[in-house]
């Protein structure tokens, strides 16, 4: 059997990343989910362990599916997760993800979601916070192939940085061969406000403290909603809490 060669940064969905770390886990193995006409599933993935780690999700989801996928992704030196999404018609995706990152982690999401067949929506909402001189990187594609109308899709892309060595890197991206869609994509990387800080501290909260509770809030929407909600959020919250 031929091993696929290790990508380049000519590859668009690894131009950021570690490819020393990746070679240690290449290559990545392709995780098949297949949810039946009118199924509804749940999953939540959190990326563990202090090394390499790298997962390929392939889900193909049948008429009138719905699948709701939550990731958490902090632990890694280089942690990366490869979502391909396919949608029948009247499929429901959701995804929510965190990335939280320090030192010089290096933290990755990439996903295709494509509507195959009318009617299908579709939800991302990434939410990433970067300390010390970790990267953080969300490259992620909605396609809607022709025939695909009725298509409901929404990316909400956003990142905080806690020091200025941070990096994020974010690039959402739509591919429209259909009439009558509705997509929608927004991105933006930013800092705590300062005044808002200030106005917690006046109100007796210390900075770490008040730090912490704007970063639970900012990350909360990406783990609304879901079947783990409450394991997600202590997760998050434990390691919100060794970044600030």
């Amino acid at each position: 059997m031929t091993v696929a060669a290790l990508p380049t940064r000519k590859d668009e969905a690894f131009r950021y990343a570690d490819l020393a770390a990746l070679a240690g886990v290449w290559p990545v193995a392709r995780e098949e989910i297949t949810i039946a006409a009118g199924v509804s599933q749940a999953l939540s993935v959190v990326l563990e362990g202090g090394g390499a780690i790298a997962r390929h999700l392939i889900i193909t989801l049948e008429a009138g599916a719905s699948y709701d996928l939550r990731v958490l992704n902090a632990e890694a030196s280089f942690g990366r997760l490869a979502i391909d999404a396919r949608l029948g018609e009247g499929a429901q995706f959701t995804l929510g993800a965190a990335q939280l990152g320090a030192g010089a982690q290096v933290l990755e999401i990439v996903t295709e979601v494509t509507h195959l067949a009318p009617g299908a929506s579709s939800r991302q909402v990434i939410r990433s916070v970067l300390a010390g001189e970790s990267t953080g990187t969300y490259l992620g594609k909605v396609a809607v192939a022709r025939g695909a109308g009725g298509t409901d899709s929404e990316q909400s892309v956003r990142a905080m940085l806690l020091d200025r060595t941070a990096t994020a890197n974010a690039k959402p991206e739509l591919e429209i061969y259909a009439d009558d869609v509705k997509c929608a994509h927004g991105c933006a990387v930013g800092e705590l406000d300062a005044g808002a800080l200030f106005y917690l501290a006046s109100r007796g909260l210390p900075p770490g403290e008040a730090k912490k509770l704007m970063l639970q809030a900012f990350i909360a929407e990406a783990f609304t909603g879901a079947p783990e909600e409450e394991r997600l959020q202590a997760l998050a919250l434990d390691r919100l809490g060794a970044l600030v």
